[in-house]
Order: C-alpha cells, then structure tokens, then sequence
C-alpha cells in the first residue's frame, strides 16, 4: 500500500515538515482524522452482532459482497477514489499489483473498500465455526488489539536492530527520527524469509502478555481496561 504526501519526508506512512523556514520538523506518526470513521463505524459495528446468528451473516455478507464489488468497480474506473492511478504493466502480476496499489496513509476510499469489504466477508463465512487451536490464539491477539498493536512497534524496531547486529548489516539507519536517521545503505535489511521469521518470533514473544492481558481485562471492569 502506498503512503501520499504533499510536504517533507515520508517514512512507512510517516509525514514529516516544518514551520517556516529552518522551523523544527513535525513528525506526523499516524493520520488520525481519516481514522475517525473508520473507528467509529467500527464502535457501531458491535451492533451486529447482538442480531440472531442467520441474519448476521446474511448482513455481514450482503455488506461485503456490496463493498468489494465496490471497490472493482471504482479501481477498474481508475478516475475517483484514490490518489494514484493504477496502469498496465510488462506483466500481468505487475498489472494486478498496479491494481491493488491503493493508498494508506491517509486511507483513500478504494483503500477501505478493498479491505473492510474481504474483511466482511471473512466474518461471514467462518462466522459458524468453532475456535480451536491456532484459531483460539488468534482470537487472542483479536481480544486486545490496541494492547498488540501498541507493544509490536518495539518488538519489531527491537528485533530489526538485533537481527541486523547478528548479521553484521549496517543498522545505524534504525535509530533517530524517520527525518534524522541515517539511510539504509545497499547492504541494509533482508529476505522476505527472513523477515518472515522474524515476524512469526515476534508474534510469538508477544502472545503470553496479550494473553495476559486478555484474561485481565475478563476479571476486571475497569473502565480504561477497553481503550488498551
């Protein structure tokens, strides 16, 4: 997915710029105001899910079906809902690519189509089945998502500049803000199948506190408890 900016530098969607000329740099980690509804619509969402089993899922997809083919349509369209255009290119992976390079930061509307649409329609189909196993310790993570979320940002900036110590690569470029830090360098960073793994690590490390945290928040009623 790809980030937009008009002004500064960006960084995996991080928006950098100053006050006037030499003005101290501003560094935007999140675009919060195109999020508002997307959280909101979510809050609501949990209405959903007090209607009876059948009718559930019908909703979740008939709204699913609704918005990915939505998002086709608009994408195929290629004139209103992102930022950038997709094209044909020298391959037909590469054209689907094209095609499914949509904007995150800030989230273009073909963006949310394209996934709270599949997503709605994941809800659906797996909405009879029985957690168990590998399922349950998803669930798991789906129980305490900003807790997740909050925690994996020094798990994985930890683990790349670990990593990167082991296999003697440059690291230097992982520390300081994303406008002050050093570049990468060519030697820099690996494989998918590294990387891989040490995502599949990391998710594991975390999954005894999420779990943790999980059984925390069913003891206790605290009213903060929900927002983390």
């Amino acid at each position: 997915m790809r980030s937009s900016s008009r002004a500064g530098a960006e960084a995996g969607g991080t928006i950098g710029f100053g006050f006037g000329s030499g003005g101290p740099p501003v560094i935007v980690l999140y675009p919060l105001i195109p999020w508002i509804g997307v959280m909101a619509a979510g809050y609501a969402f949990g209405a959903v899910y007090r209607l009876a089993p059948g009718e559930r899922r019908r909703w979740l997809l008939r709204h699913g079906v609704a918005l990915t083919i939505a998002f086709v349509v608009l994408r195929a369209v290629n004139l209103y809902g992102d930022p950038d255009r997709w094209s044909v290119q020298k391959s037909g992976i590469m054209t689907v690519l094209s095609f499914l390079d949509t904007t995150k930061y800030p989230p273009s509307l073909i963006f949310l189509l394209m996934t709270l649409g599949p997503a709605l329609i994941f809800l659906a189909l797996f909405d009879r089945v029985r957690p168990t196993g590998l399922a349950r310790a998803m669930i798991t993570f789906g129980r305490v998502p900003m807790f997740f979320y909050l925690l994996q940002w020094p798990v994985a900036h930890g683990a790349a500049i670990l990593v990167s110590v082991v296999a003697g690569k440059p690291y230097a470029h992982l520390f300081g803000s994303p406008l002050g830090s050093a570049p990468p360098g060519p030697d820099a960073g690996f494989n998918l199948g590294v990387v891989y793994l040490v995502w599949i690590g990391g998710t594991l490390l975390l999954y005894p506190l999420c779990r943790w945290y999980a059984n925390l928040k069913a003891r206790r009623r605290d009213w903060w408890l929900s927002y983390l």
